[in-house]
């Protein structure tokens, strides 16, 4: 990805920044990109990359952004085309598989965030992303209770818990493979059992 040989505004600049930062987490250890490689990815210089983004940290806190916005985008778009709650989960799930496979670097930058062992901008943005998803699971596990889809014996926090673990050991799965494209082929087959652990008391 270069773009030195094209004139971008600072928006343009810090998004393509960010992207770069995302494909890079798909070939490398977040922790050991370091802005030189940032810049040469990106094509320009680090003074350049600098310009935009005073310190590493305040690029990392605007992927984890970036990720927020899209991911929770796709989330809501999802929930708002389905016609009951429990197929609204399964379309969550899906919708956060594709979204992995197209950015397989976003796991691996959530995962080296939230494992920093200090409180950072790119940790609590990432934290707040986890927050934000687990609330709209855990609204769709209440509405599907109330509306006899899912069993009256289901935890709310544990089941949005569950399913968030779920999407993480298929990531897990896909890095030991080397081939993050397989989600897509175990996502269905994971989610029936998931689907069977929430409604099976109501059925």
């Amino acid at each position: 990805m270069s773009t030195s040989g094209q004139y971008l505004s600072a928006n343009e600049r810090r998004a393509a920044t960010v992207e770069a930062v995302i494909e890079l987490a798909g070939q490398h250890n977040p922790s050991e990109i370091s802005t030189t490689a940032i810049a040469r990815h990106m094509g320009v210089t680090q003074g350049a990359l600098f310009k935009h983004f005073p310190t590493k940290e305040a690029i990392l806190e605007a992927v984890m952004g970036w990720v927020a916005e899209r991911l929770l985008a796709r989330v809501d778009k999802a929930i708002a085309a389905t016609p009951s709650p429990l197929a609204a989960l399964e379309a969550v799930f899906m919708t956060h598989v594709r979204f992995i496979v197209e950015h397989p670097g976003v796991p691996r930058m959530l995962f080296g965030e939230l494992q920093r062992a200090e409180a950072s901008a790119p940790k609590r943005a990432a934290q707040t992303l986890i927050q934000h998803y687990g609330e709209r699971l855990q609204r769709l596990i209440i509405k599907g209770k109330q509306q006899g889809e899912i069993g009256a014996h289901v935890d709310n926090q544990a089941a949005a818990l569950l399913f968030v673990g779920t999407v993480q050991g298929l990531v897990m799965q896909s890095m030991l493979a080397g081939d993050v494209r397989q989600m897509r082929t175990q996502a269905p087959g994971v989610f029936l059992l998931y689907r069977h652990a929430m409604t099976g008391a109501a059925q």
